[in-house]
């Protein structure tokens, strides 16, 4: 494949069908936008897999929210990594790439950095957020940490929140091509059952762990012959299948998938992007009185923020800050 082809497709996500076992899905590629991502901090390696799983999850599953829309995933744990948050922000017109932004809250002086870095989440949350823009609630669902990865939980999420059988395999790493610098890369493919009018569940609690849904749960027989066959045929992927470059995604489906009969629609592009700016921080702080924001104040008699996802520095005059600013324009 030429080195053209190859750029094509890195930073895209590609939707599909298969039509002869009535499943949807995406193939998702990350260079530049993880990259990008981040080298916006000083992460350990554990935190670098780990925020790159999520952005890669974050890549599969935004890309079917609507224009304009933000689709948010957040990980909270009661252990060394108590929060992993990313959001995707749906493009602002058709054809335009939608923006992709992630960080990481942990405790450095507790992390475990040889041991299994889904471990170091502990107990807690899978949330999926989705605001549809200024007038609509938004919508937010929850599930336990739970299956021993990310994706897995993810998985989870679908299943019982959604009730729509989900598969993810995912890989990423720090690729070390020919003539090229070190740099993150990932890919992955996401398997999803068509939606039904009513899901096919029964008894009072799930097979998955914890009495959650599982895929068997929700399937009648035939929807989980179909649904098996079509995992088994993902079981069958390379590591260097999904992250590419070599691979396109076109070919990989016809490898993976020829005899369910895939179809293809159009690749979203996906890009860095964050939504930080001085209003929004100052929007943040107008719910202080001018007695708190003096709390905030610095020896050099300003008040600083920092943006956690691209480490924007923003600095502020304590006179314009909070309800009482004497010229909230400034």
């Amino acid at each position: 494949m030429s080195l053209s082809a190859r750029i094509a497709w890195d930073d895209t996500v590609l939707p599909f069908q298969l039509d002869a076992s009535d499943i949807r899905g995406r193939v998702a590629r990350l260079d530049g936008v993880l990259e990008q991502v981040l080298s916006q901090h000083d992460y350990p390696p554990m935190i670098e897999g780990l925020v790159a799983e999520m952005a890669l999850l974050t890549a599969l599953i935004g890309q079917t929210v609507k224009l304009r829309w933000k689709l948010s995933l957040q990980v909270r744990g009661s252990g060394p990594v108590r929060l992993i948050a990313t959001d995707y922000y749906g493009p602002t017109e058709d054809g335009q790439p939608a923006r992709i932004r992630a960080y990481a809250s942990y405790d450095a002086d507790t992390l475990d950095e040889q041991a299994d870095p889904f471990s170091q989440i502990g107990n807690g949350y899978f949330a999926i957020l989705i605001d549809q823009g200024e007038g609509m609630t938004p919508y937010q669902g929850i599930t336990p940490i739970a299956g021993g990865s990310l994706s897995a939980c993810a998985g989870t999420y679908f299943a019982q929140s959604e009730q729509l059988p989900t598969r993810f395999a995912l890989t990423y790493g720090q690729s070390t091509q020919p003539g090229k610098a070190t740099h993150w890369r990932a890919g992955g493919v996401m398997l999803q059952h068509m939606p039904k009018a009513s899901p096919h569940v029964t008894g009072e609690g799930g097979s998955g762990e914890e009495g959650l849904l599982d895929a068997t749960d929700i399937l009648t027989d035939d929807e989980g012959e179909n649904w098996n066959r079509a995992n088994a045929l993902l079981d069958t992927v390379e590591e260097i299948e999904l992250i590419g470059p070599t691979v396109t995604p076109t070919d990989l489906l016809v490898r993976l998938f020829h005899e369910e009969t895939p179809r293809v629609f159009d690749a979203q592009p996906v890009k860095f992007g964050c939504s930080c700016s001085e209003d929004k921080v100052k929007q943040s702080l107008s719910i202080y009185s001018a007695k708190d924001i003096g709390t905030m104040v610095t020896d050099e008699g300003t008040v600083t923020a920092d943006c956690q996802f691209c480490g924007a520095h923003y600095v502020f005059s304590p006179d314009v800050l909070g309800f009482e600013a004497k010229d909230a324009s400034a």
